[in-house]
């Protein structure tokens, strides 16, 4: 369970009025909570180093982008063009649209599950505040360019860089890669999926839970093959979990935390992930900020369990590249490992 102070926490939040118990979806598998500390204390810099989420409370690292609400946005952040997602539902499952387009071994073409329109920013504004009569939802994805506006510029700028460029020297991270602005309708879900670089995720406006499973859980996660358009994706449905496709999922074990204006989850590569903007919590608003992760200049056995993870992505890629096929793929796996490296007497230890 969680430390007592991290428990009263969270209760003051609710009993508040932040939040409340029933915003969040309900799902089969326990939870713990993720630490929430201050950014002072200097367990911090070890979880960050130690590649463990952490839930900081005051780093200030998007201070001046707190009044960034729709209306602030709608005034200043320019004529760009933004990608925003629809789906027919609250599910917004990522699917790689490079590999959308070619056939899967045995089931046909992929259906994609959202699709991606460009609009402009006071035409998102338009559909999340005036909406009409429709039966999908929308979520804006955006990295943040420089097609904004001279005051979200000002903005950008005064963001904490110090405190963040000194965690990313500190741990020999690589250079950052993007800022992506996230804007979500309430109720929508990002279901659980897994990225290959380090992430401090800022709440900016609004609420959002987020879930996650550290890497030795990758089995009973059951991610897509890496040829699949919803490569890193879990097949598993958390809504509802089929036990007899998906059997080791009755052993998963989450961490969470309900994330609040200026709160920042550091998010550590190859972490299993799942966020929902809370229902009946209106718009929630949220910054990234992604780097590369340190390279690895000498193996320390044994190793760790999202080394371990990269190593099956780039065996499962190396295969694929020398087979030139995935049709060919998949009885290749099954060939080499069925009957050799399984057991139904032996229990797989992770």
């Amino acid at each position: 369970m969680a430390a007592g102070t991290e428990e009263e926490e969270a209760k003051t939040k609710r009993i508040n009025g932040a939040w409340t118990e029933d915003q969040l979806r309900k799902y089969s598998f326990d939870v713990d909570q993720i630490p929430r500390l201050a950014v002072a204390d200097p367990r911090v810099d070890e979880l960050i180093a130690a590649g463990q989420p952490v839930v900081i409370t005051d780093a200030k690292l998007v201070e001046s982008a707190l009044k960034w609400d729709l209306d602030y946005l709608r005034q200043n952040i320019g004529d760009g063009t933004f990608s925003v997602y629809e789906s027919p539902n609250h599910l917004f499952k990522y699917y790689d649209e490079k590999k959308a387009d070619k056939k899967l071994p045995g089931s046909g073409t992929f259906r994609p599950p959202t699709k991606r329109l460009e609009m402009k920013f006071h035409e998102f504004y338009d559909l999340v505040k005036k909406p009409v009569e429709r039966d999908k939802r929308i979520y804006l994805q955006q990295g943040l360019n420089d097609t904004v506006g001279p005051n979200i510029v000002r903005d950008f700028l005064q963001f904490n860089w110090k405190w963040v460029t000194g965690q990313q020297i500190r741990n020999n991270w690589g250079p950052q890669t993007s800022n992506l602005l996230l804007i979500s309708q309430e109720g929508n879900v990002t279901p659980c999926h897994y990225d290959e670089q380090e992430n401090f995720f800022a709440q900016v406006g609004g609420y959002k839970r987020v879930i996650l499973f550290p890497p030795n859980q990758f089995d009973c996660l059951y991610p897509y093959p890496v040829y699949h358009p919803h490569d890193r994706q879990c097949q598993v449905n958390f809504e509802n979990p089929d036990y007899k496709q998906f059997p080791k999922f009755r052993d998963a074990k989450g961490l969470e935390s309900v994330l609040g204006p200026g709160d920042v989850l550091y998010l550590p590569s190859y972490w299993f992930h799942h966020f929902e903007t809370l229902l009946n919590g209106g718009v929630a608003t949220s910054i990234t900020f992604w780097y590369k992760a340190a390279a690895v200049d000498q193996i320390v056995r044994p190793l760790k369990p999202h080394q371990k993870m990269a190593i099956m992505r780039n065996i499962e890629k190396m295969v694929l590249e020398a087979l030139g096929s995935e049709e060919e793929l998949i009885p290749f796996m099954e060939t080499m490992v069925i009957g050799r490296y399984t057991s139904d007497l032996r229990p797989i230890k992770r």
